[in-house]
């Protein structure tokens, strides 16, 4: 049964609306209540307040944060106007679409929050350039296009959302580093609040995108499964190979390539174990720099209460994810809604 065709009532008659007293998956309702308990905007973190740090930073590390953030915008982009459309042409239930719906306005407010942040720490002509870049460089424009290319493709659906898991989970993290660093030193930490808050949802659209993965993937027979394996490893292997080639022209100038190389290897592995695969490189969270580990954790930051929030600031109980939440069989059993 298609899902289009019950919402415009070819097959009952009549328009369906959408009943969140009667969730056919609880993954759905869970993730909601999540996504809806961590919701922040971007005007509330006052980056200005990292003024001092930026100005204290040489041009190579302006350089870096500026086209770092170009690039996270270009894939937050994407995210927001291609990649959620096309997962809800594949939804099973009304209730999955409107989680997509959610996370495609925050993949909306996430590619805002750069401009916040180039507004406050850039001038019109260096936002200018930064953008100018992004939408001309090479291997920053290889992998939009490999995962545009796929949203927009009339194959597997399955591949698709392995494209999304990759973006989410993987080809955002050599951008991450870059504020994660620096709040490990205790430098433009503001600005490293909006990527905390990123990456808190992130860390959920992942999991909730590979649990979909892992159920319509768990139907198919052995080997239809080995072949969309193999595809998916390969596939990751390429997008590798292209982001190593990125992080050399961010980072070697400033040093931290292979910290950063490392880095995006161990969340290469956490995207797999999104989509209940073996990790592919050896690389764990004792390899990973432990300044970027610690900042990579979303325990809260408080600012003001009455003028600011970091993330903090919550509707209802927020809780990190943890690695038990990348297996299917976990999220079942700790994301029940609450009584």
């Amino acid at each position: 049964m298609n899902l289009n065709e019950v919402l415009t009532g070819k097959l009952t008659g009549a328009y369906q609306a959408i009943n969140w007293n009667q969730v056919s998956d609880q993954i759905d309702q869970a993730t909601w209540h999540k996504l809806t308990e961590q919701f922040w905007l971007d005007t509330r973190v006052p980056v200005s307040n990292d003024l001092k740090d930026w100005r204290e930073l040489d041009d190579d590390h302006k350089w870096l944060v500026g086209h770092v953030f170009g690039g996270l915008t270009l894939l937050d982009t994407l995210q927001s106007q291609d990649g959620m459309a096309a997962l809800r042409n594949d939804a099973t239930t009304q209730h999955e679409i409107a989680v997509l719906n959610n996370i495609q306005f925050m993949e909306s407010v996430h590619a805002k929050s750069y401009s916040t942040i180039f507004s406050t720490l850039n001038t019109p002509s260096e936002i200018n350039e930064i953008f100018a870049w992004s939408d001309s460089e090479e291997f920053l424009q290889n992998k939009t296009k490999r995962i545009y290319e796929l949203y927009h493709s009339e194959g597997d659906p399955l591949k698709k959302k392995i494209s999304s898991v990759f973006l989410e989970t993987f080809l955002f993290y050599s951008g991450f580093f870059t504020p994660l660093w620096y709040l490990g030193n205790n430098k433009l930490t503001n600005v490293a609040e909006i990527i905390k808050l990123i990456i808190r949802d992130e860390s959920v659209h992942g999991t909730y995108i590979g649990y979909k993965f892992q159920v319509a993937f768990n139907k198919l027979d052995n080997q239809r499964q080995q072949a969309l394996k193999d595809w998916m490893y390969n596939f990751l292997y390429d997008l590798y190979d292209n982001e190593e080639k990125y992080t050399h022209l961010l980072y070697d100038q400033v040093g931290l390539t292979e910290k950063v190389l490392t880095f995006i290897r161990y969340n290469a592995n956490k995207a797999l174990m999104n989509l209940g695969q073996d990790p592919m490189f050896p690389d764990t969270a004792a390899d990973v720099n432990p300044v970027v580990m610690n900042g990579i954790s979303t325990a809260t930051v408080n600012h003001d209460f009455f003028s600011e929030v970091g993330n903090g600031y919550r509707l209802g109980n927020v809780e990190a994810m943890s690695d038990q939440d990348y297996q299917l069989s976990s999220w079942e059993a700790h994301h029940q809604p609450k009584k």
